[in-house]
């Protein structure tokens, strides 16, 4: 086997149970790996470290996935991996909740590796090349444990570029799944894309967050950006918003949540999608001096990563200080980030500027993560992405 030796003093985060080992790390090479091979890692006095898996184009140079020595990277390891982590979300589905995350990549040691169950189809992406080869192992053991009608793969992800990836999209078992399937979250019916929609067919790290946010809508009017098929919106129409403007980009998405609504036999008169680039929107809803008394910012990942954080915090602290400046007295901002690289404490650092520059003086009053089908190794903090604010404007 491939063995990869560590320079001095860069072997510390390996020991520590951490999943990457970045280029830099790496002092020597021992024979000639390919993306997606399994390899051996030592530090400097050739002792073991753990076993990973190489890509010679990533920064990520190697992705750690055992630390044992007398257990090997085989088949019946990968299955093993996916066996657990199913395992370990069976309690969450049931006939009120249908569709969950189950594999989140290095939170459950199958690193580039995503699988979300939405009622009979599993959609996945496989982002690293060493999933890409044991993918036919990964997708039979769903098969197997689920019984699906079908898995459709979605990877048709930047990130396959530099582990040497084309695109890939397509039936991986099973049936294609129909232009809309029907899943069930709290309770709500939802009609999702998986062929077409975004990421791998709906966003299931807010079903809790969502819940939570209808607790404080019932009879206010309520505004959802960056609705998408309506999550939010749903959740506040069931518990009895006296309305609901729900405002995404996308037209794909506006259709979606009309056809939401529908589904679940709401009153289309306590609802208005509006297709708008959200900054816009609220400039214009500003102008107009419209008030709301729940305003709900989900925006997409402002900060891919660390160095453009900088640039995400400016661009989160405009769009909060225009929601903002809607609300008045009493009024909620449920505002969220799913940016990796913004930690919650710089996130409340932005929205006490965004309140300031706003003219408002406002309360924390609930913080909001992501739920426990997207857990966070203790060694991997990276994967905490989700984070999220009620504020209270005073």
């Amino acid at each position: 086997m491939n063995k990869i030796i560590l320079h001095k003093g860069k072997d510390k985060a390996a020991w520590q149970l951490h999943p990457w080992v970045f280029s830099g790390a790496i002092k020597h090479i021992q024979g000639s790996p390919t993306n997606g091979e399994v390899v051996e890692v030592f530090n400097i006095d050739n002792e073991f470290i753990a076993y990973g898996v190489y890509s010679g184009l990533s920064r990520v140079a190697v992705r750690l996935l055992e630390w044992h020595p007398d257990k090997h990277i085989d088949e019946s390891w990968w299955r093993d991996r996916v066996r657990r982590a199913v395992a370990q979300r069976k309690h969450l589905l049931n006939e009120s909740n249908d569709t969950c995350r189950l594999i989140f990549a290095e939170a459950d040691f199958i690193p580039g590796l995503i699988a979300d169950k939405y009622a009979d189809f599993i959609s996945i992406q496989v982002h690293a090349a060493a999933v890409e080869r044991v993918k036919e192992w990964i997708v039979d053991e769903l098969a197997t444990l689920l019984k699906p009608r079908g898995i459709y793969e979605r990877s048709d992800l930047k990130s396959r570029e530099h582990e040497g990836l084309q695109d890939t999209n397509g039936v991986a078992y099973g049936e294609v799944p129909p232009e809309f399937v029907d899943v069930i979250e709290n309770g709500i019916k939802y009609q999702i894309n998986i062929l077409e929609g975004q990421k791998s067919g709906f966003y299931c790290d807010q079903r809790e967050n969502r819940a939570l946010t209808a607790q404080y809508v019932k009879g206010k009017r309520v505004l959802d950006c960056f609705s998408y098929s309506g999550g939010f919106t749903l959740n506040a129409l069931r518990a009895g918003a006296a309305s609901v403007v729900a405002v995404d980009s996308s037209a794909l998405a506006i259709e979606t949540l009309k056809r939401n609504v529908e589904v679940n036999s709401f009153d289309t008169n306590t609802y208005k999608a509006v297709q708008s680039d959200v900054n816009k929107y609220l400039r214009q809803l500003g102008e107009e001096g419209e008030k709301f008394d729940v305003i709900v910012l989900d925006p997409p990942k402002y900060a891919p990563s660390r160095s453009a954080l900088d640039k995400a915090s400016r661009a989160y602290k405009d769009l909060n200080r225009r929601g903002l400046m809607l609300l008045e007295s009493g009024g909620l901002l449920a505002t969220f980030s799913c940016s990796g690289a913004m930690d919650i404490e710089t996130f409340k650092q932005v929205i006490a500027w965004a309140a300031l520059d706003a003219g408002k003086e406002i309360q924390y009053i609930r913080q909001f993560t992501q739920p426990e089908d997207h857990p966070v190794r203790a060694s991997f903090p990276e994967g905490e992405y989700l984070k999220g604010l009620l504020v209270r404007v005073v």
